[in-house]
């Protein structure tokens, strides 16, 4: 199911609004033909991925494995631009997909999303890795549809539940520190949230925020200071920069509980996950009942993971002297 076609990797935007130039739209047969090998319908698909960590790259995959198995072998080819989690590169990527005239748009987390929002109202655009759709197209009046061209995949594990993770695996610490990038709407969203339950469990909360890569050690050392366990959100910024993270919270013995299984990886003890290539394959489903069966994409409601898992890091625990219950299932990872 993992096999899919992978095009112009890195190729730049200037370089891929002349390629595709004549390659958007290109449709010229009956929509109901568009899963066979011959006579089929043939779709052009811009990728945005905000950054490259292993969370946004499964879930890119599983959407490209889902449109590949739903349309067939050959009927359609994705165009893919990462943007090295710089905001403005997102814009300029979006705007030569729409260019381009591409037929959908995959925005692989929040910033892709705001910029294809803002570049296109008509091309239909499918997030994934996404946390809170309210939050990243300011909608005030959520009810589980945009009312235009977006929809997509939601990778919100229950933030409740990750607070019970902490409560139950740290049940004495004092102070969680919440250590995230503050430049990324929906690590903010995940805080704000997540604060709420621990302050009602007892907890103090102190919040540490970075804006960029060059603050992720400094602002970590002092959230280690100041703290008896870390909590990170699904946080880019923070997936990106693990190793930095772990060369901190490991010599200070803090623990680190992550909203996903990517920093877990890299630098946590534990998390309460979803399945990011299941989720990308989910949002691929989402656009082939657009692409090839025209679902108004206006209507269609935001889904969410249907399942998460208690994972935890072998080696971090060993290192930390942390025995996690029976319930939990080991990464294969080392730090």
């Amino acid at each position: 199911m993992k096999t899919s076609t992978r095009i112009l990797a890195t190729a730049s935007a200037a370089a891929m609004m002349l390629s595709l130039a004549a390659c958007g739209n290109n449709n010229n047969t009956d929509p109901s033909n568009a899963g066979s090998d011959s006579g089929a319908q043939h779709y052009t698909v811009g990728i945005c991925q905000y950054v490259q960590h292993p969370a946004l790259d499964q879930a890119t995959e599983g959407f490209k494995a889902a449109l590949t198995d739903m349309l067939g072998e050959g009927n359609v080819e994705f165009t893919e631009q990462n943007a090295n989690g710089d905001s403005p590169t997102c814009a300029t990527i979006i705007n030569g997909f729409v260019s381009s005239n591409v037929d959908l748009i995959l925005a692989n987390a929040t910033a892709p999303l705001q910029a294809a929002a803002a570049g296109t109202d008509t091309i239909p655009v499918i997030g994934t890795s996404v946390t809170d759709y309210a939050t990243a197209l300011a909608i005030d009046d959520w009810t589980g549809t945009t009312g235009r061209n977006i929809t997509g995949t939601s990778d919100l594990a229950p933030l409740d539940q990750q607070a019970e993770m902490i409560q139950e695996l740290f049940p004495d610490a004092g102070t969680v520190g919440l250590l995230y990038c503050s430049a990324e709407p929906n690590s903010v969203y995940q805080v704000d949230t997540i604060e709420g339950y621990l302050t009602e469990m007892g907890y103090t909360c102190e919040r540490f925020s970075f804006t960029d890569s060059n603050d992720v050690a400094a602002v970590t050392q002092s959230a280690c200071d100041a703290s008896d366990v870390i909590y990170i959100p699904t946080d880019n910024t923070a997936a990106s920069n693990t190793e930095l993270i772990a060369n901190v919270v490991l010599p200070a013995k803090v623990p680190v509980i992550a909203g996903e299984q990517g920093i877990c990886n890299g630098c946590g003890v534990a998390t309460l996950s979803i399945d990011y290539y299941d989720l990308g394959y989910q949002a691929g489903t989402m656009a082939y009942d657009i692409l090839a069966n025209g679902t108004d994409i206006s209507t269609k409601e935001v889904e969410y993971a249907p399942n998460v898992s208690k994972l935890y890091n072998v080696s971090v625990c060993e290192q930390l002297g942390i025995t996690v219950p029976d319930d939990y299932t080991a990464l294969e990872t080392e730090v």
